[in-house]
């Protein structure tokens, strides 16, 4: 017979989940303390991996009840047609309310100017459209699925990451994170941008997929498309969308993506993973992040940080 503190310390073993995915747990912890300190929380989604891995995170953080509160797309135009269907579909699929805003009615209102050239992209305009959906719904909190190892100013941030009036960071302006004490009181006008998977890595996020199975988009698997190349890296080919040189030649090319944003500042890399074992094995032999792909990174050494002092999520 088991003796009876070993009975006790089974027991305790099998009322916590702490032992199965730590990483899993504090995720579904931030998003409760998020609904038991905010008012409007939104998730925004952009039908890429990362998000698509918080609305997982998010139905188990709340089952059986539905996910309590809306899913929030800043639309560039720009998008992969994948992504969107794939969007469409999981929140029709989960019964999630989806709110989407396009940036094309900031250009027609004259708020914000269409870049053009070689490098233009939409990416830098949403934050315009996403400020404006914040003010629209009284969002107070607005949970995204940046990294902390996806980039140098991202490893900067907070989980609860504070913006002021006009959307804008800063990076000596934040609050200390002792443990798990998460601090959401904020003055009248300010926002909170909130990570739960802030403390993941990419490796981290594409196992949790393969072991929940989850479905993601087809673009992130290995597939022929047309491209070009351009200062070393793979850009997709659409004349409507990204601007290409008529010396630059479109070839088609057995490509994936490891990060999905817009066609105009995402580049493809050559791989033959067309499945999620092979797209985990890929990601333990990269020695180069994801973001290394992001064409609007490569403006600046500040790039990313300068868009989210302006608002970027």
């Amino acid at each position: 017979m088991l003796h009876m503190t070993e009975k006790n310390n089974n027991y305790k073993q099998m009322k916590s989940t702490s032992h199965i995915n730590p990483l899993e747990n504090e995720a579904i912890y931030i998003f409760r303390e998020v609904v038991a300190q905010f008012e409007k929380p939104v998730l925004l989604f952009s039908g890429g991996k990362d998000s698509i891995t918080l609305v997982r995170l998010a139905q188990k953080a709340f089952y059986p009840s539905k996910i309590p509160f809306p899913l929030l797309h800043i639309d560039t135009g720009h998008n992969f047609p994948e992504t969107i269907e794939f969007r469409d579909r999981l929140t029709k699929e989960l019964g999630l309310e989806l709110i989407v805003r396009n940036v094309q009615d900031a250009i027609d209102q004259g708020k914000v100017k269409e870049e053009s050239g070689r490098y233009s992209s939409r990416n830098v305009l949403q934050t315009t459209t996403l400020l404006e959906a914040i003010e629209e719904f009284k969002f107070d909190a607005c949970i995204g699925g940046a990294r902390r190892d996806e980039e140098k100013a991202r490893a900067k941030e907070r989980v609860f990451s504070i913006r002021d009036d006009f959307g804008q960071w800063d990076e000596k302006n934040q609050r200390p994170e002792l443990f798990d004490m998460l601090n959401g009181q904020i003055e009248l006008g300010q926002n909170v941008r909130v990570f739960p998977i802030s403390n993941w890595t990419e490796l981290d996020v594409w196992s949790y997929i393969e072991r929940e199975q989850i479905e993601i988009p087809s673009i992130y698997f290995a597939h022929l498309r047309k491209t070009f190349i351009r200062d070393g890296m793979i850009w997709s080919n659409d004349d409507s969308i990204v601007f290409r040189d008529e010396e630059e030649v479109v070839e088609e090319r057995l490509v994936r993506f490891r990060t999905v944003g817009d066609m105009s500042c995402t580049a493809a890399v050559l791989s033959s993973a067309s499945d999620i074992s092979s797209v985990v094995q890929e990601i333990r032999e990269s020695t180069i992040s994801e973001r290394g792909a992001r064409i609007d990174d490569k403006r600046s050494e500040a790039a990313m940080e300068k868009r989210k002092q302006q608002g970027y999520f």
